[in-house]
């Protein structure tokens, strides 16, 4: 019985989404909830899985292009074999229909079913467990993602790496011929018009369209800029106290709970203590008025391939050091996996951000709209300190954090970065609550 596939129901912010790549091509076997395209959105990736076994018949939408809710991708027939369905989804226009020519060169998502189609399988498999965007990537290109080296954590293929490979790739063709023995040619004098020619392909470039998520991204950051009053203090922490707690206890806190004990713990529960000392940073503008939240739902920022995603600890203030690592722990797995729901990135009353695990010394954090306050951690690093009239080495770090200016003055801003200081450089006061 054959059926057709459809765009599922989009989440109510989001009107459209963008097909990036078919897992499975016409006359195909799949099993029940397997995935069968991947649909981009302005804020998360979204599956679209088998409804039973059977054979994928007919794809009807090409990879790169702007679908809606309910639209048919394409039509499966249940219950079928490969072999069976072979002859129907032949006869039936199987192949995956062509996009409009892309307009200028390298665009490469309106071809992405062209270079699919003509891709070996073993290819595609390669790129399981790859994030769309470097899937993507890779498909489009017709290459082998075992043979291109990666850099990213745990031995993952960032999107940079296949940026890169094909840059190499393009280049190489262009340097071979140099190697050959030229033949002998007469010796001219150079005339002050002369110019030296550079290799073909020595100053090549790659052009590749935006992600829904960065155009987002993009978008969302220059209203910040442009709606709010942004403005960011600075303070430095020694977090000597928090390293020796960790120490002392993070053996037994992973054996107990399943868990590294991280930084982020302390710092969410130091924000929380100095946000409700400071509730104005907690609060949000709508129009003239100020919405004071008496709740607190934590961002953390999180870096993907597919760029910066905010997950919310919701209810931060009533859960343990344990479980605020544990989903921060989940969240960052499926925010690099693709795996996130709209709604684990929806909503949020503070942000915070850490540049420190990239190296950054000292940045200003721009808000998380329509949040008024954005803290920012940074990395770690031994400087000589004086403590009671002696120098000491200690582990410090700056913080920072960027504010609405229009609702949080900057006696409160400064206070609260204080607060948060004080917070970490004697831990016991966010267990006491003081």
């Amino acid at each position: 019985m054959t059926s057709e596939i459809r765009v599922p129901q989009l989440p109510e912010s989001v009107a459209d989404a963008t097909l990036v790549a078919w897992h499975k091509q016409p006359g195909e076997a799949v099993r029940r909830d397997e995935n069968l395209a991947d649909l981009e959105t302005d804020k998360v990736v979204l599956e679209v899985p088998a409804p039973a076994n059977g054979v994928l018949r007919e794809v009807k939408i090409a990879a790169g292009t702007t679908v809606t809710s309910g639209q048919v991708l394409a039509i499966f027939e249940a219950g079928a074999t490969a072999a069976a369905a072979g002859g129907s989804a032949a006869s039936a226009g199987g192949a995956v229909p062509a996009a409009p020519a892309a307009s200028s060169a390298g665009t490469g998502a309106p071809v992405a079913a062209a270079a699919r189609a003509a891709a070996p399988q073993a290819a595609s498999k390669s790129s399981e467990a790859l994030s769309p965007a470097v899937r993507r990537l890779v498909e489009e290109n017709s290459l082998d993602a075992t043979t291109i080296p990666a850099s990213g954590r745990d031995g993952r293929l960032t999107k940079s790496d296949v940026v890169d490979f094909l840059a190499k790739r393009s280049a190489a063709p262009a340097a071979a011929p140099a190697t050959a023995p030229a033949a002998p040619t007469p010796v001219a004098r150079p005339t002050p018009a002369a110019r030296p020619q550079a290799p073909a392909g020595a100053r090549a470039e790659q052009r590749v369209p935006m992600t829904r998520l960065r155009q987002r991204i993009a978008q969302r950051l220059v209203e910040a800029q442009s709606t709010q009053a942004l403005l960011t203090s600075f303070n430095e922490v020694d977090l000597t106290a928090v390293q020796e707690l960790r120490a002392r206890h993070k053996d037994r806190f992973e054996k107990e709970h399943g868990v590294k004990l991280g930084f982020m713990s302390f710092f969410v529960k130091a924000c929380i203590e100095a946000l409700k000392k400071f509730p104005v940073v907690n609060a949000s503008m709508d129009g003239a008025d100020i919405v004071y939240h008496e709740y607190y739902d934590i961002g953390v920022a999180v870096s993907t391939d597919r760029g910066l995603m905010v997950p919310i600890v919701r209810d931060a203030d009533v859960k343990s050091f344990a479980a605020i690592e544990s989903e921060i722990a989940q969240y960052a797995k499926k925010a690099r996996e693709g795996t996130i729901a709209i709604e684990d990135l929806t909503g949020g009353t503070f942000t915070i951000t850490n540049g420190g695990v990239f190296g950054s010394l000292m940045s200003t954090p721009i808000v998380n709209s329509p949040q008024s306050a954005i803290l920012g951690m940074h990395k770690i690093q031994e400087r000589p300190m004086v403590v009671n009239g002696q120098i000491a080495i200690r582990p410090m770090m700056y913080l920072a954090v960027t504010y609405d200016h229009r609702i949080i003055d900057g006696r409160e801003a400064v206070q609260f970065l204080v607060a948060v200081k004080e917070g970490l450089e004697d831990p016991g006061r966010i267990l006491l609550g003081i």
